[in-house]
């Protein structure tokens, strides 16, 4: 298992074989690339699954609202337990 993180295709980017999308994660535009899911086709909207840059699963909102839960409870539970 993996953690990725959410993010919302703002646009495709010229050039790069078709593999580089702008994607939206929490407000913040960044390169991602969709090279691993050649079988999908990207538009503006569609909701990815990122994991260090690369789109690994393309999803819906309610996978996006998912797995930003699925984070949003790792990091809750991390400031819960005592330090070593």
């Amino acid at each position: 298992m993996c953690l990725g993180i959410p993010g919302q295709v703002v646009r495709m980017l010229p050039g790069y074989g078709g593999q580089l999308a702008l994607v939206d994660v929490a407000g913040e535009h960044r390169k991602v690339n969709v090279g691993m899911l050649p079988e999908e086709t990207f538009v503006p909207g569609d909701w990815v699954i990122i994991h260090m840059g690369f789109a690994v699963e393309k999803t819906d909102h309610a996978g996006a609202d998912a797995a930003m839960q699925g984070l949003e409870l790792l990091g809750r539970g991390r400031d819960a337990e005592a330090p070593p």
